[in-house]
């Protein structure tokens, strides 16, 4: 049943065209940020503007709040958000044509309006958009308005409630909760950060679609068309239905293989002439690059057609046949086999063919928002403890060096003139990370990036097993008075040592698709008995995916290099310690070198003061907090900060 929209003077409606025109962008950047970001960005740029202008007579007939939601109603000022968020909230949860009933998961949403040939674009911005982008992505459509009209717009709990009924959606407090939750945890930058132009869809980058794909889908189409003609008039010839014997000849659902000819081949100088530096801008090499045979069986295993290819994936990565025409890194002999690298613009498969018993083997990796550091390492060929990588065009330089040994000098790695490196160590091998002294030989790359990228740009990253190397950082101690610190390659004496005396304590996780790693010295304090300072360190580990783990660890100045820091807490799924997460407090109990026992309380930058309950009680206005109590002593510890934020809380049984 179609809504009736109610009659609006010509007066009204000028009115209402001058009220959307004065709040337009604005209007616009909320419908496109509410809307569901699987959609797509050209979607929801093409969506948030129509939606935008199709609510130009409600505006005009200034839609009243309900009666329950008069207190909290919006001024007149704001009373567009209403009908702007009625449409949007409506369109995210029912979709047209779908009366009634809430759409199962997965459900699309109709993809007019459509612009021909074109796709809209905002400007892409940077890592704090990336992860800012990616915290909005798990609220729902409610809780992104809610944070939206909090954040951005400076409403009030009560007026962001009162907007939200007045469009239409009661019961909202679960998803104000989720949008105040996740304003505690983020700076006063992230109001700034929403306002660049990544959010901005009336500032937009007007891009061709895929030419070539486009073309073939037109051919598609025409034979799609041809083929039903042909089936209707097969229907009315034989009067009657076909029908197929259930079991008999089933098909297994899949996308056709690429064509050979429609791979993707860039320019071996392609990175030097792009703002995109990542697995698009690498080149095609090897001496099989030209090998049609060899590329087809790799495309086709990749389509799922290849039935002797045992294939497997990185956590998080999808599996099934390439989204688009893949682009062509690598074929060539690697070891004691064949491989070939692709990518799709959002996942790696490397296919590989072993020379000596013919097995066949596909291997895919999540690595849809790779830079410069990330993709610059691929693994070609591991064979037990040591791995060949295949380097980055722009990899000016390569070494590697052992982090548990921060005063050795790193050692030149062998490269040839395709970018592949001599056998490289995994990271180790050695003991069990986290097993405490001992831990043995950490090996690690060491790269330069090209002066045309960045000058003296080096980056660290550390073999895991999996297809892409993990890239190490580092967060130095907060400075006085100074903004919060962001991460740096952690190439630096200060960030080596750092990670000689924390890495083999924390662990790099094995195998859940790791990106990145980064140790956090967040706060500093003068040890009891004597035992000098004391510095507290959370290490964060960020998947491909988004969630990330962390490993809280205190080390103490008095040790030798050798000697690791000691864990005192851990905590996975978290936002702790990264970009929306850098408010955190831990305690834990110590032992001094006297043998005493303590309870030990830090917190990050912004922590003003810390009281310790339990067991003892203890309080400071200070960020660190040292106590006398037993061994065996219960406590708890609050964090006051500055503006009422609310920490993380990571001490043991209370993160999360």
């Amino acid at each position: 049943m179609l809504r009736r929209l109610p009659k609006v003077s010509t007066r009204g409606l000028l009115h209402a065209e001058q009220r959307l025109a004065e709040r337009y962008a604005d209007l616009v950047r909320l419908a496109y940020l509410v809307l569901p970001p699987a959609l797509g960005r050209h979607r929801r740029v093409l969506l948030a503007h129509a939606l935008v202008q199709r609510t130009l007579p409600a505006a005009a007939s200034g839609v009243p709040a309900p009666r329950a939601a008069r207190d909290d109603a919006p001024p007149m000022s704001r009373s567009l958000y209403v009908p702007v968020l009625r449409e949007v909230l409506a369109l995210s949860r029912r979709p047209p044509l779908w009366p009634g009933r809430v759409p199962p998961p997965g459900m699309l949403l109709p993809r007019l309006p459509v612009v021909w040939g074109l796709r809209l674009l905002p400007r892409a911005g940077g890592a704090d958009e990336l992860a800012l982008g990616r915290a909005l992505s798990e609220l729902s459509a409610t809780a992104r308005a809610a944070f939206i009209l909090l954040r951005v717009e400076r409403l009030t709990e009560a007026e962001t409630r009162g907007v939200l009924e007045a469009a239409g959606f009661g019961g909202v407090e679960a998803e104000l909760r989720a949008a105040l939750d996740l304003d505690a945890v983020l700076d006063s930058g992230a109001a700034g950060v929403l306002a660049s132009e990544e959010f901005d869809p009336c500032t937009v980058r007007a891009r061709p679609s895929d030419l070539l794909r486009r073309r073939r889908r037109v051919h598609l189409a025409g034979i799609a068309v041809l083929v039903a003609l042909i089936t209707v008039v097969t229907l009315v010839v034989s009067d009657g239905v076909p029908t197929v014997r259930a079991g008999a000849g089933a098909h297994r659902a899949s996308r056709p293989a690429p064509a050979v000819d429609d791979v993707v081949r860039v320019a071996p100088g392609a990175w030097a002439a792009t703002s995109r530096v990542d697995f698009t801008a690498w080149p095609a090499r090897g001496r099989l690059v030209r090998d049609r045979a060899l590329l087809r069986r790799a495309l086709t295993a990749w389509a799922g057609d290849g039935h002797a290819t045992r294939i497997s994936r990185s956590a998080g990565t999808a599996a099934g046949p390439p989204l688009d025409a893949p682009h062509l890194l690598y074929a060539g002999p690697v070891g004691g086999g064949t491989v070939v690298l692709l990518h799709d613009g959002q996942r790696l498969a490397r296919y590989r063919e072993a020379a000596a018993s013919g097995a066949r083997s596909l291997v895919l990796a999540r690595v849809d928002d790779a830079d410069v550091t990330t993709a610059a390492a691929v693994a070609l060929d591991t064979s037990g403890e040591r791995v060949r990588y295949l380097l980055a065009p722009w990899v000016a330089a390569s070494w590697t060096r052992d982090l548990m040994r921060p005063d050795t000098p790193a050692r030149a790695l062998a490269v040839d003139g395709d970018g592949l490196t001599a056998p490289v160590p995994l990271f180790g091998p050695g003991p069990r990370p986290g097993a405490g002294a001992g831990c043995g030989s950490r090996t690690v790359l060491q790269l330069r990036s090209s002066s045309r990228i960045a000058e003296h740009h080096a980056f660290l990253l550390a073999g895991l097993g999996e297809l892409t190397a993990v890239h190490l950082t580092y967060t130095p101690l907060p400075g006085q008075g100074a903004p919060a610190r962001q991460p740096r390659e952690a190439t630096g004496p200060a960030a080596l040592l750092a990670w000689a005396r924390t890495g083999c304590a924390v662990g790099l996780p094995h195998g859940p698709g790791v990106k990145a790693v980064n140790v956090w010295d967040f706060a500093e304090q003068d040890l009891p008995d004597g035992a000098g300072p004391g510095v507290w360190t959370c290490a964060r580990a960020d998947t491909w995916r988004g969630p990330g783990e962390v490993a809280v660890a205190l080390r103490t100045a008095g040790a030798g290099t050798g000697e690791q820091a000691r864990v005192v807490a851990r905590a996975r799924a978290t936002g702790a310690c990264g970009r929306f997460g850098q408010h955190v407090v831990v305690h834990a109990n110590w032992r001094s070198p006297k043998g005493a026992w303590y309870v030990l309380a830090a917190g990050s930058r912004a922590v003003r003061g810390l009281i310790v309950t339990g067991d003892v009680t203890a309080g400071t206005d200070g960020a660190t907090l040292a106590v006398r109590a037993g061994a065996r002593a219960r406590t708890a510890v609050r964090a006051r900060l500055a503006g009422g934020l609310r920490p993380i809380d990571l001490s043991p049984g209370r993160s999360g």
